[in-house]
């Protein structure tokens, strides 16, 4: 089950350059129910996810770099590519995703949560902006099938 909440992000934390990050691209095979396959760093990945916006059912399974890349012809939409911060929060890690060449300029922090209590219960940093944990215009798989509207944000 993953549970996590969603923000955008307006103004980069201080000092983001002292966390690790990863380079991400992934593309989707099917978005109802989410079927996407991902290369972070040197790993690859097909991930499964169920219907819901907070709470959802994910399976993932490895990939060998040929299988993501014979996948990698069969997807639709846009390929999205982002460079992925970890930032540790109390006891959470922030994962803070700056969208590039289609995507861009949007910003994202996830926050993943062991209960839908806590997550319910997270009080954000002072950097975050709204939270948009229910709206689907900043799933990524929505993204990847009618791109980043920043006039989203203004809903």
């Amino acid at each position: 089950m993953e549970i996590e909440r969603k923000f955008l992000i307006s103004k980069l934390p201080e000092n983001l350059d002292d966390y690790p990050f990863h380079q991400i691209e992934q593309g989707y095979l099917c978005t109802q129910p989410v079927v996407r396959i991902r290369r972070q760093d040197d790993t690859y990945i097909l991930t499964y996810k169920s219907g819901g916006m907070m709470s959802r059912e994910e399976y993932n399974l490895p990939l060998t770099a040929a299988a993501y890349e014979h996948l990698k012809t069969k997807t639709d939409g846009i390929y999205i590519s982002k460079k992925r911060y970890c930032i540790p929060f109390g006891k959470y890690t922030i994962e803070l995703d700056i969208f590039e060449q289609d995507a861009a300029p949007l910003i994202l922090a996830e926050v993943e949560f062991p209960s839908e209590e806590e997550a319910r219960a997270f009080t954000p940093p002072e950097w975050f902006s709204r939270d948009v944990t229910f709206s689907r215009y900043y799933h990524n798989s929505y993204i990847s099938q009618y791109g980043y509207d920043p006039s989203n944000e203004e809903l």
